[in-house]
């Protein structure tokens, strides 16, 4: 490569890196900090039976008295009060085994870290993915 290149290459790589670093600002959410859970295995219950599991992955979107430090350190118990009220009430939708209540979850949730974590400290859940156990065959008739 010749000089002149190099200098207008080195030139270039700057602005690069402030656009991606702008690009990578303006994908996160506005609204705050967020802890991701995932993977948490809720039943579906159906005429008293487990019928199926599903594996969900969630956003924990915070509200203004939370930190991340301290959701990450709760992070066992919210799992386990989502799978108890799981067990308890369950968030199946009524025809289809394969996913569960994502409304009936989400307030679960929040209530749940109420109690946890302290009022407020989660402002919203956002549902990544559902994946159930068994795919196929799992219609209710």
């Amino acid at each position: 490569m010749r000089r002149r290149d190099l200098i207008s290459a080195a030139a270039v790589l700057p602005a690069v890196a402030v656009a991606s670093s702008a690009a990578a600002s303006e994908d996160k959410p506005s609204g705050g900090a967020s802890v991701n859970i995932s993977g948490v295995g809720l039943p579906v219950i159906a005429g008293g039976r487990i019928r199926n599991y599903v594996f969900v992955s969630m956003r924990l979107h915070l509200g203004g008295s939370a930190t991340l430090e301290s959701m990450r350190g709760k992070e066992a118990y919210l799992r386990d009060a989502l799978v108890r009220a799981a067990h308890r009430t369950p968030f199946t939708v009524a025809d289809d085994w394969t996913r569960i209540d994502g409304n009936a979850m989400s307030a679960s949730l929040i209530r749940s870290a109420a109690t946890i974590c302290g009022r407020g400290s989660v402002a919203r859940v956002e549902i990544i993915s559902q994946a159930p156990r068994w795919r196929s065959g799992m219609r209710a008739a």
